[in-house]
């Protein structure tokens, strides 16, 4: 099947179902993304920089563009005068970085913290009690640059089933959890973003409303360098 009709398929079951769908182009040339962006998608994911740098000066400037990889603080700097979310915020450190260039830009930036979910020793994110440390402290409560949309979190990479499942329910009880204590009154704390190509239809079961998907709309990658900001 081409982008176009991936892209056409995957968001007849979406949105239906109210599920947002972030394509993840990392790794992928600019005319294929270009194929899905004419296709109608606008909201695609990068895991680097560099890479996200090289493709928005190329690209059309009404991309949402989404860092879903993990975020250097040295690289902030970069990225805070256009980015549209953040979905891989995994430290007070990292918040307080985003908010100082946010302030510089005169913007208000939208971004998910990373919750730690999986059995594995190669994912970043915060565990539940250092989520709760963020969130109760006085440095969290100044910073009026950045918006807390939500969590995010990518379970193990495992043929089990359950595990992932028990992943993601344990990870959507948490975002009711934090939701309800911390941010009750704040309806802009709506997003779950858990689910990639192998596993989303498991976390939308489990309560996912937004999903990032590559190799279901791009097929496999194909690797490409891009030089050191």
């Amino acid at each position: 099947m081409s982008i176009t009709s991936n892209i056409t398929e995957i968001q007849n079951e979406l949105h239906p179902i109210g599920v947002s769908l972030i394509a993840i182009s990392k790794t992928k040339p600019v005319e294929e993304i270009m194929e899905a962006y004419a296709a109608g998608q606008r909201a695609f994911g990068e895991n680097q920089v560099q890479e996200l740098l090289a493709k928005h000066e190329e690209m059309p400037k009404d991309i949402e563009w989404h860092l879903v990889g993990h975020l250097q603080t040295n690289k902030v700097k970069y990225i805070a005068p256009f980015i549209h979310m953040i979905h891989s915020v995994d430290s007070l450190k990292v918040l307080m970085e985003i908010n100082k260039h946010a302030l510089k830009a005169n913007r208000v930036i939208d971004c998910l913290l990373q919750v730690f979910i999986a059995d594995e020793d190669t994912k970043f994110g915060l565990d539940h009690a250092e989520l709760i440390e963020l969130l109760r402290s006085e440095e969290f409560e100044g910073l009026k640059n950045v918006r807390i949309r939500g969590l995010m979190g990518i379970a193990s990479n495992t043929e089990n089933e359950r595990i992932v499942k028990e992943e993601f329910y344990e990870l959507k009880m948490l975002f009711d959890g934090i939701k309800a204590t911390y941010f009750r009154k704040e309806s802009s704390f709506d997003t779950l973003s858990m689910g990639m190509s192998s596993d989303y239809k498991l976390a939308i079961e489990q309560g996912s409303n937004m999903v990032r998907l590559g190799s279901t709309i791009f097929g496999k990658r194909i690797i490409k360098h891009y030089k050191n900001t």
